[in-house]
């Protein structure tokens, strides 16, 4: 929150009049534009927020919030002097939020209103919960009824909408929610014309639901690292993330530009929608100015509105490497002087080589760079304490060459397991694995990322620059497991490889074999009894009873190796296809179910 401080709430007030002198650096020349993009987005910005933070409160009551804030809004525009418009927009949401009668108490969170500022904002995002399995499933509703309310009511539809994907997403940047938003009404005003109404609103809502995931993967990762490991390391990722993706870009403006994604990701990770709006408005303003210095590939990305413009650029490809820039910069390796030009400034000095050595190398991963990087001030550190570093680190490539291929290795190792096994094999390797190395997740929670691991390997196993896409996915699911908050604690081996390097969370994970710490349950706690509902359930429903099964096996039967425990699953599957074509269903379950128990308790 320094940032907002130094800045001063008067460029960042929630609706400024034009009247009020506006930035004047060349990135922020839209900046009316972005402020009357919010002014015209009051209401679901603020239901975003609302529902992220308290995700348990009802769309009534985000309703009430949307139409309090958009009241206060009106009255801001109508007269800016007005006491209540000199607050920063946050502190004006949180204090109604608190001010709503019986609302605080019935979502337990008056601890957090009881406090101010800072604290307060800090409090209410550590009242996020990752874990959303105490929500319903989210609703579905017959092609025909979604026409017809949109029809009637598009934005109570819409805020609906955002109010359901927002509980259910509470580390997701407001911008996003609102690009699914749009996304959500393009679908429904496509779909509501089709005469298969029910087919086009599931192929469209598949493309919807996997960029919501993509994304919502990443800005939780680095959150998490933001949250966890501090500036520092969020710097680092962006540096290379920037470099990579245009490495025409000079150090100097990749310096300007790395200050604006700074100064975005704190309000954006702390559920800030408004700040966060305008944050990724000025970084996108940024690029667009400086097009000619920075990138020739995002043009038609520039000319999009407001948040589609921020997606467009993210998602664009990377720029291919300049044919002047050499494969290795020998500057970081044969240079007498390192020691010297390390001690004066490290941090520029370790900026300068992640810049250098991430725009030469598109081939490698965020991770792998980062990996490099802390190998390189690794062997610095041990150099420059000796009688003499030059002829110590000369062979940094070597070393970068040797972590490179470990890691290589690693995603050889997965993308032939995803050949050897498919799919279906491939998800049952990963529910055991992950339940075992960390039982004390929610069954919901491992399925997810089970399903996480087998979209990343589908998706990059078969690609050229399969390395990269791979390393980069799953370090994604590696970030789900972590969570964003700091007090997230799992298990003592988990946690260390959470919390001791963000570059080496990987490799560490790879390491890691079963909780000895945990404790299985003493009862089965009902994962033997079953019930003719199963008969009911489609493929997919069907499967996904299966995945949990397996799970909560794993869970009760921690010491039952791999084999034994798929062929339980084979015997439930069996069992379930033998009793539901039985005349009695019931009666079939009652008499199998004891055999599949006595063989669980010999396997």
């Amino acid at each position: 929150m320094k940032q907002l401080k130094l800045i001063g709430f008067v460029i960042f007030l929630f609706f400024l009049t034009e009247s009020l002198n506006l930035p004047t650096k060349p990135q922020d020349v839209d900046f009316s534009t972005t402020q009357k993009f919010i002014e015209e987005n009051v209401g679901h910005i603020t239901t975003i927020a609302f529902a992220q933070y308290i995700q348990e409160a009802s769309f009534e009551e985000a309703e009430m919030l949307a139409k309090a804030m958009t009241e206060y809004k009106d009255q801001c525009l109508a007269n800016s002097t007005l006491s209540q418009c000199l607050k920063l927009p946050q502190d004006v949401l949180l204090e109604t939020i608190c001010a709503m009668e019986g609302l605080p108490q019935k979502h337990n969170f008056s601890h957090c209103c009881s406090k101010v500022n800072d604290e307060r904002r800090r409090c209410f995002f550590r009242n996020k919960k990752g874990d959303v399995g105490f929500l319903p499933p989210l609703p579905t509703l017959d092609p025909e009824v979604k026409c017809q309310a949109y029809k009637n009511n598009s934005e109570s539809f819409l805020s609906n909408y955002i109010y359901e994907v927002s509980r259910r997403n509470p580390f997701v940047f407001a911008p996003t929610l609102l690009r699914v938003t749009d996304l959500i009404e393009e679908m429904t005003k496509t779909c509501c014309e089709e005469q298969d109404k029910a087919n086009c609103f599931r192929i469209k809502a598949e493309t919807v639901v996997r960029y919501l995931k993509g994304l919502s993967s990443y800005q939780k990762n680095v959150c998490g690292a933001y949250v966890k490991f501090g500036q520092q390391v969020l710097n680092s990722i962006y540096i290379v993330i920037l470099s990579n993706k245009f490495p025409r870009i000079e150090f100097k403006e990749l310096i300007s530009l790395l200050q604006d994604v700074s100064s975005k990701y704190d309000v954006c990770c702390e559920g800030d929608a408004v700040q966060c709006v305008h944050g990724r408005s000025k970084v996108m303003s940024h690029i667009c100015s400086k097009q000619d210095s920075i990138s020739n590939n995002i043009k038609k990305c520039c000319e999009k509105k407001i948040p589609e413009r921020g997606e467009c650029i993210i998602n664009s490809n990377k720029d291919d490497r300049p044919n002047d820039l050499s494969l290795k910069e020998s500057k970081f390796t044969e240079n007498e002087h390192l020691c010297e030009e390390r001690k004066a400034d490290q941090d520029i000095f370790m900026a300068k080589f992640l810049y250098e050595y991430s725009r030469r190398h598109p081939e490698l991963s965020t991770p792998q760079l980062l990996r490099i990087a802390s190998v390189y001030d690794d062997l610095l550190k041990e150099c420059c304490n000796t009688e003499n570093p030059p002829d110590c680190y000369r062979n940094a490539e070597s070393k970068f060459n040797e972590t490179t291929e470990k890691s290589l290795q690693i995603v050889q190792q997965e993308c032939e397991r995803f050949q050897r096994l498919g799919e279906g094999d491939l998800k049952y390797h990963y529910l055991i694995k992950f339940t075992k190395m960390a039982p004390q997740l929610s069954t919901d929670e491992v399925t997810f990322l089970g399903e996480e691991m087998v979209t990343a390997l589908t998706t990059c196993c078969t690609l050229s620059e399969e390395f990269a896409c791979v390393d980069n996915l799953v370090d994604l699911v590696v970030g789900e497991i972590c969570g964003v908050n700091e007090n997230r604690t799992i298990n003592p081996a988990v946690d260390h490889c959470c919390n001791a390097s963000f570059a080496f969370r990987r490799p560490c994970f790879e390491a890691l074999g079963a909780d000895k710490t945990y404790v299985p349950p003493s009862t089965s706690q009902g994962l033997f009894t079953f019930h003719t509902d199963l008969c009911q359930a489609h493929n997919e429903e069907l499967q996904r009873k299966k995945d949990r099964f397996l799970v909560n096996l794993v869970k009760l039967k921690p010491e039952l190796t791999d084999e034994a425990l798929l062929s339980l699953l084979t015997d439930f599957t069996n069992l379930v296809d033998k009793c539901c074509k039985a005349e009695g269903p019931q009666a079939c379950f009652n008499e199998q179910v004891p055999e599949l128990v006595a063989k669980s308790q010999v396997s």
